[in-house]
């Protein structure tokens, strides 16, 4: 059982059981009490008056004696109240007063034979109110010691004066325990309502406490921010958990931090890497416009004044390509720099495709776009749209004539976002695959090979990167970025 509230519920449930077990045997106590006792004397009592009633109307001959057989009378109380433990009784007649008595189960060293005296006053005026209303009566006088129980019933007779009277003693504390019981049970039924609305509290409490800090946390994780620092809850376990977290959080900065530094001087050292790499690179690239300027501008002093123009003409042209190498060179050394900030993505993407347009009409290519992203994100959109233009003129370059090249956004996972440019050329070589994103690897006589490379310092000062997939047929290359809400 792993939930806290299920081991709450759990011991909530243990210690309801265990107060039902304790009301049961407070239970079982009571009923061999005192008031158990006296509920059970006064059964006696009653059954043993009824009983002997019914024996005299059963015995009394018809037509009755105008006088009462007294030795019958005795008889009758010894059988009925011989199997009636604890129990004497005998029988009253309003003229004549005690007519008999028995107590066959007295426990005395001889047989008992008078009424106590103490007592006749009571038997009596039971007796009397029982031949009177003819009805059964019954009441318990409690003492500091013991409760005496007196029942009487009327016997049938010509005058209706008889009645018969049963007495027996018990334990005198009966409304003590009745009423200590009572207050036993109501007390386990406070402690189990008041254990359950403690519980239930503590648990309402916690679960509020832990929901506070995961909406915190799930708050931070969508804004893809810093960790955030947890407040205190008050609750001292909990606080524990909440310090450690904390800590742990600092630690955490303190390690991205490192992280960030680190890979931003693995960035420079790749740049540099790149920059010695590509030296032989640029030398050759330098070299070409170089010879090609010397040749035209030989061949123009020489010439006619008239031709000189055309030769000045094509210096230019070598002049652009050399500064636009150089201005390639100059991005891919220096480290990019972001300025992010709220970009609407359709309108941003329709101005990638009117870009390359004009290329692709000239080469005979159509460009399309397809999107399925949220409405705005978080990114450099100048930095950005440049390494988006690099892929987009690289695939309209590469599509066959006729061909197509589809620009298309997505969100592949709830805190990336993926930019894709597809075209159906020839795809990438396998054996430039390995250095495809190297300065200066390229497939093409006319080609540079730093657009890629640009493309992908772009993703990687992003927090991104840049992947090629191949498609048959055909080229896809995918920007992936870390998304984030405005």
């Amino acid at each position: 059982m792993k939930s806290l509230r299920g081991q709450l519920l759990f011991f909530w449930v243990l210690l309801f059981g265990m107060c039902a077990a304790l009301a049961v045997v407070m239970l079982t106590l009571y009923r061999s009490s005192a008031g158990a006792q006296v509920a059970a004397g006064r059964s006696a009592t009653e059954q043993s008056c009824r009983a002997i009633a019914a024996r005299y109307a059963r015995s009394a001959t018809s037509p009755a004696p105008a006088t009462p057989q007294i030795d019958l009378l005795q008889v009758l109380l010894q059988l009925v109240l011989v199997e009636a433990p604890h129990v004497e009784g005998g029988v009253w007649q309003a003229a004549g007063g005690q007519l008999a008595y028995a107590y066959p189960t007295y426990e005395g060293s001889g047989v008992k034979r008078d009424v106590p005296a103490a007592e006749q006053p009571l038997i009596a005026e039971m007796a009397q109110l029982a031949a009177r209303t003819r009805q059964p009566q019954t009441d318990v006088v409690r003492g500091s010691r013991e409760a005496l129980i007196v029942s009487a019933c009327p016997l049938a007779a010509p005058a209706n004066d008889l009645a018969a009277w049963t007495m027996t003693r018990t334990n005198g504390g009966a409304l003590a325990a009745q009423g200590s019981l009572r207050a036993g049970l109501g007390v386990l039924l406070v402690l189990v309502l008041a254990s359950g609305l403690w519980l239930g509290s503590i648990l309402l409490r916690g679960l509020r406490h832990v929901q506070r800090l995961e909406n915190r946390l799930m708050q931070a994780g969508a804004d893809g921010g810093a960790m955030p620092e947890l407040p205190l809850t008050g609750v001292r376990e909990l606080d524990r958990i909440v310090d450690g977290f904390n800590h742990y959080r600092l630690r955490f900065e303190e390690a991205r931090a490192h992280l960030r530094d680190a890979a931003q001087q693995r960035s420079r050292d790749q740049r540099l890497a790149a920059l010695g790499r590509m030296t032989g690179g640029i030398a050759h690239e330098i070299r070409n416009p170089i010879a090609t300027m010397r040749l035209k501008a030989e061949n123009a002093l020489a010439a006619a004044p008239e031709r000189q123009g055309q030769a000045l003409q094509a210096i230019v042209g070598q002049i652009d390509r050399l500064d636009g190498l150089v201005q390639s060179l100059l991005a891919l050394v220096q480290p990019v720099t972001l300025a992010p900030k709220e970009v609407v993505l359709h309108r941003w993407l329709d101005e990638r495709v009117a870009t390359v347009a004009p290329k692709a009409d000239a080469a005979g290519v159509q460009v399309s776009l397809h999107h399925d992203t949220p409405a705005s994100a978080m990114f450099d959109p100048v930095h950005l749209a440049r390494a988006v233009d690099n892929l987009l003129d690289n695939a309209v370059r590469h599509a066959p004539r006729g061909g197509h090249v589809v620009l298309s956004a997505s969100q592949p996972e709830v805190h990336s976002l993926a930019i894709r440019v597809d075209d159906n050329g020839p795809g990438v070589p396998e054996p430039l695959r390995a250095s495809l994103f190297e300065p200066f690897a390229t497939g093409r006589a006319d080609g540079t090979g730093l657009g890629l490379a640009l493309a992908r310092e772009v993703a990687l000062a992003h927090g991104g990167e840049l992947h090629h997939r191949p498609l048959s047929p055909g080229t896809r290359f995918e920007l992936e970025l870390p998304w984030r809400i405005s």
